[in-house]
């Protein structure tokens, strides 16, 4: 089976039990997410691949990581990833690429990213819920950062933080690479 097969499998078994455990139907995760309840029966059959944007839509409705949904084999007390071993999420011809480093829920949603932007792209993000937390560390070149109608220029060696639950995005505007790491913190959800 390859990745891609393993990651989609995953995604299915982990939102069927995830939307189990909430107590969720269809239609309420649908509601929630701003996801499709068709595409929803789609991921939990295993028949799409959907975007990175739906995939946080419906971890942050659930009150889960990322990580919790694509994870096939549930992590131990220490769990260690070496370099390139993260789950890459997303990446452009260019060469810019996000990829999911680690992701814990026993204490409510933490998840931590690995960002490479090349010069002159950028990602956007979506609110997420009240209560999520938004720390990075830019480790080459410099970001800047829009949250809702403000820009911030943070360059290497410095860090930010921020209330993520507004329109935000990342993007280098600078002429060389720039790289950070950058860590999510979502509040828990409860049952329905």
């Amino acid at each position: 089976m390859s990745d891609l097969e393993q990651l989609t499998q995953a995604l299915a078994r982990n939102l069927r039990h995830w939307r189990g455990e909430r107590g969720f139907t269809l239609d309420a995760l649908a509601a929630r997410a701003g996801v499709s309840r068709g595409m929803i029966i789609q991921i939990e059959q295993a028949r799409t691949n959907p975007s990175v944007g739906t995939t946080v839509k419906l971890a942050d409705a659930l009150g889960v990581s990322i990580t919790t949904l694509l994870d096939h084999e549930r992590a131990p007390r220490v769990h260690v990833v070496l370099p390139g071993q993260g789950v890459r999420m997303w990446s452009t011809g260019g060469g810019s690429a996000a990829s999911m480093l680690l992701g814990d829920d026993r204490r409510g949603p933490v998840e931590m990213w690995s960002y490479r932007l090349e010069p002159g792209e950028g990602t956007e993000s979506d609110p997420h819920p009240t209560g999520t937390f938004e720390m990075l560390h830019v480790t080459a070149g410099e970001l800047t950062l829009h949250i809702a109608e403000e820009q911030y220029a943070v360059p290497a060696g410095g860090a930010v933080s921020f209330e993520a639950d507004v329109p935000h995005a990342y993007r280098n505007e600078g002429g060389e690479p720039m790289e950070m790491t950058l860590a999510v913190s979502i509040p828990p959800v409860a049952r329905a």
